[in-house]
């Protein structure tokens, strides 16, 4: 291989990339979303700076992604922090738990998803939408909502969707020094919503030291929404240099 040819790769084993490089085009994504109000100063010693908490509210989601190009199908949970930034309302993205290495791998390396694996589930149980988080061999949250119970204003499922999203990119140097620090910003704008409905909900977290929902606890459960779309993920944009300050 040539010294050009290695500088070309976008990731390694150099003839089995870890992921597929291409633009992630999601058919059919299915959502489950719980809102919860949770404790204010637990998030605040999660939340990163620049980043402030003005209303303790998390999103427990789950996502069922049937058909995804160059990743297949998989399942990802996470928890999503209520948040602003330089006075635009968004999301802080804490961690996702994800069933597939590729996904992992590209959401890790490519953007700065803090992803982990887990394994996710959404299912329908007679006349409940049932999602679920194992770490392990272990159960770490359940949420259950009723199913299509009232048919969900679009434009706002669409808003839900497309809610800009913060993360935090880290990337060591190999003396462990940090070489990237950096808060970035993406969001989702090619969506299409195909289906979009709320219910009553619930759910429960279980203590786990190394998937660590039930640290923001669950006070009261303030909402709940189950959406499919087609969407296509754009590009993370950074917005704070850590190591610059």
């Amino acid at each position: 291989m040539h010294k050009q040819d290695v500088a070309r790769l976008f990731t390694t084993p150099v003839d089995s990339p870890a992921y597929a490089p291409t633009r992630y085009r999601f058919t059919n994504r299915e959502y489950l979303n719980i809102y919860y109000r949770t404790d204010l100063e637990a998030l605040r010693r999660l939340v990163p700076e620049p980043l402030t908490v003005t209303d303790p509210v998390v999103r427990f989601e789950v996502m069922r992604m049937p058909d995804t190009t160059g990743l297949g199908d998989y399942t990802e949970a996470g928890q999503l922090v209520s948040v602003e930034h330089e006075g635009e309302k968004g999301e802080f993205n804490l961690a996702m738990y994800v069933d597939s290495v590729p996904a992992i791998s590209s959401g890790r390396e490519y953007s700065a998803y803090p992803k982990k694996f887990g394994a996710p589930s959404l299912y329908v149980d007679s006349d409940t939408l049932v999602g679920t988080l194992d770490y392990g061999t272990l159960r770490v949250a359940t949420a259950t909502m009723g199913y299509k119970h009232h048919a969900m204003d679009l434009d706002e499922a669409r808003a839900e969707v497309c809610s800009p999203t913060f993360m935090v990119k880290t990337v060591p140097n190999y003396d462990g020094t940090p070489r990237i620090c950096e808060l970035v910003r993406t969001q989702i704008t090619d969506v299409t919503v195909k289906s979009a409905h709320t219910a009553p909900a619930r759910l429960q977290l279980f203590a786990h030291v190394m998937a660590p929902l039930a640290d923001l606890p669950v006070l009261e459960v303030v909402g709940a929404s189950h959406i499919v779309t087609d969407l296509s993920l754009n590009m993370v944009e950074p917005v704070y240099d850590y190591l610059a300050a």
